[in-house]
């Protein structure tokens, strides 16, 4: 799969409904929306079916929200695949989870790619199958030069993991004398994060009704807005991040409401 030239790119397929993403000045977007794609089991125990097809279900979803995150300008979208702890469900589901991150990047790193979406992968190495890694690594490198949107696909990712990792770090560079711990301040932690030039989270959203981090995105979410969505993860399309959107730009307190209401569901 060749690397997508500016002059090569095409816009996202539409929303099958019509719909079309809210004329929200720049300056009022998100730049940077951090997901938590919640509710994929739940989803597909509603409705008979073993968890894996809701795993199955929400590729879509993923696809279509990214679609709807350039639509309407957001320049960086964080997706919470697979955490740290992630690894305590079942062997089974596991496997399939590992086998599935390599399969929709396999998928659809092209189509993202002629969107003009980089995509980068944060997360540890150690317990991550090195062939999980070899595609995510793949993805990084054909899509390097887009810069229309970043997708960071956050697998063996934790909030803490990351902040322990960064701390070891320093510790191991203040050792040998590269780093003075006097000197230590919040630009220096942000330095020995996994992707050090991730601007901070403006919008946190999350599917499936639950309201918590999860221990996503710690550091970088301290400010972020929250917005919660009832709906499971594979239910969820670029238009519930355009309401989300909308809500971001209306409790901007630059913005002094001048953005109408957020429609309605």
């Amino acid at each position: 799969m060749a690397r997508t030239a500016s002059r090569d790119l095409v816009a996202p397929f539409p929303h099958p409904s019509g719909a079309r993403a809210p004329r929200i000045p720049r300056e009022f977007v998100p730049r940077h929306v951090a997901i938590v794609m919640d509710g994929n089991g739940r989803w597909a125990n509603a409705r008979g079916l073993p968890r894996i097809e809701g795993h199955r279900a929400g590729e879509k979803s993923l696809l279509d929200v990214v679609a709807g995150a350039v639509d309407v300008g957001v320049e960086y979208v964080s997706a919470y695949a697979f955490s740290t702890e992630n690894w305590k469900r079942s062997p089974e589901e596991v496997h399939f989870l590992m086998n599935f991150t390599q399969e929709v990047m396999q998928r659809q790193c092209d189509v993202m790619a002629s969107w003009g979406v980089r995509i980068r992968w944060a997360g540890r190495r150690p317990k991550l199958w090195k062939s999980v890694i070899n595609v995510l690594q793949e993805a990084e490198e054909r899509t390097k030069d887009n810069d229309l949107c970043t997708l960071t696909m956050c697998v063996n990712y934790g909030g803490r993991a990351e902040l322990a990792d960064a701390a070891a770090a320093m510790a191991r560079d203040a050792a040998s004398g590269r780093l003075d711990p006097k000197r230590v301040n919040e630009k220096t932690v942000q330095k020995y994060l996994y992707l050090a030039d991730l601007p901070d989270v403006d919008l946190f959203l999350r599917s499936s009704g639950e309201q918590r981090t999860s221990n996503f995105m710690l550091w970088q979410a301290a400010y972020a807005e929250m917005v919660f969505l009832d709906e499971p993860w594979p239910d969820v399309d670029r238009r519930h991040l355009w309401r989300a959107v909308e809500e971001y730009a209306q409790r901007d307190r630059r913005y002094g409401g001048a953005l109408d209401a957020p429609s309605p569901k």
